[in-house]
């Protein structure tokens, strides 16, 4: 099968995200049994035209400024001039799709993992974020309606019914590290770690608010973002420290040391990053949004909270308190991440394509 799969963020651009992983591990799974995948997305600064990344061929066209991102029109441009050297067309949904039902001729899946809503209050201004919440995204969703898509959550799955669509399947993301047997030794002094992106959508301020409600032991922040600077200035305590962004080898160590990760934002598609710490025996607090209501069960891999920075700490303060319900939490959240696994996500994604090519 010879797939165009559409994402207007490259798999390698400095701040891919977790769209972005699951765009690479899924298309270089499908590579491998044999199908022949064309990744289309934008160019960004130091990178190639065109190349090869784990057998999915990747050409850039047009670029992010700022809000804007001309990646759309270049792909329109794309398909047009090579629609023979494709079955089908993957068009991933990031706030603003590729809008292939327009000028796609072949079949198409969407792939959504989140709805942007919220985003728009937080990526812009009044008048865009009202036009872009109550006008241009229902507009844009309204042309996926009767095409198949793939999301990463019943969260989303809901969301997207809510709006019309009719043929929604779910594909979880997966795990491509190691899970740990049993729970390693933690920090000798309570630990909480917020691992993300140091951006308002995420709200790693209210992690930290959460951790100074309680007042006792350490936390670390890992990751980079436009909020770095404000929130180093702002929070100076000698128990809160910064660690910026850091490998991925000593990402992990960080998150198995830790006895909690911290998860506040106003919505994800999934939140891959629980998984990630689960299979480190780290539970994890998160707020009762879309998306981390899916990844976190409440009192079995980590507990759920109302989305404000008291509730987080008043779940905090429980798991701070409870020594044997750190020990029930952490358990579990082995047990939970066992369940995803990237390999039975790229033979489900694979099925379905397979039902739309009739292969």
């Amino acid at each position: 099968m010879r797939v165009l799969w559409l994402n207007w963020k490259d798999i390698k651009h400095p701040e891919a995200g977790g769209a972005e992983v699951y765009t690479h591990e899924i298309a270089k799974r499908l590579v491998k049994k044999g199908h022949e995948i064309t990744l289309f997305t934008s160019h960004f600064d130091g990178a190639k035209k065109k190349e090869e990344i784990d057998g999915i061929e990747v050409i850039r066209g047009g670029k992010i400024v700022g809000v804007f991102n001309t990646v759309y029109s270049h792909a329109k441009r794309f398909y047009k001039e090579n629609k023979n050297d494709f079955d089908i067309v993957i068009d991933e949904i990031n706030t603003r799709p590729f809008l292939t039902p327009k000028y796609v001729d072949k079949p198409i899946i969407a792939l959504i993992h989140q709805l942007a809503v919220e985003f728009w209050d937080y990526k812009t201004l009044f008048p865009i974020n009202f036009i872009g919440k109550h006008i241009l995204e229902p507009y844009w969703l309204k042309h996926y309606l009767n095409i198949k898509t793939i999301t990463v959550s019943e969260s989303t799955k809901e969301d997207l019914e809510k709006l019309g669509f009719k043929y929604v399947e779910i594909v979880y993301n997966g795990l491509d590290k190691i899970i740990l047997d049993n729970v390693p030794e933690k920090e000798d002094e309570f630990t909480a770690i917020f691992v993300g992106r140091l951006t308002p959508t995420k709200k790693p301020e209210d992690a930290v608010i959460a951790f100074k409600m309680l007042n006792k032991g350490k936390m670390w922040i890992v990751g980079r973002g436009e909020l770095m600077e404000k929130l180093k200035k702002r929070y100076k305590d000698k128990n809160i420290e910064f660690k910026g962004f850091v490998p991925e080898k000593e990402k992990i160590e960080l998150m198995k040391k830790a006895h909690v990760l911290l998860v506040p934002g106003i919505r994800e598609g999934w939140g891959r990053v629980v998984i990630e710490a689960n299979a480190l025996g780290t539970p994890a607090i998160g707020y009762n949004v879309p998306g981390l209501r899916d990844s976190i069960k409440h009192n079995y891999n980590g507990l759920l909270c109302e989305p404000n920075p008291k509730a987080m700490s008043k779940a905090l303060g429980e798991l701070y308190e409870d020594e044997a319900l750190r020990k029930r939490l952490s358990e579990n959240a082995l047990e939970w991440a066992k369940r995803f696994n990237w390999d039975e996500s790229a033979e489900r994604f694979e099925r379905i394509l397979k039902s739309i090519t009739g292969e």
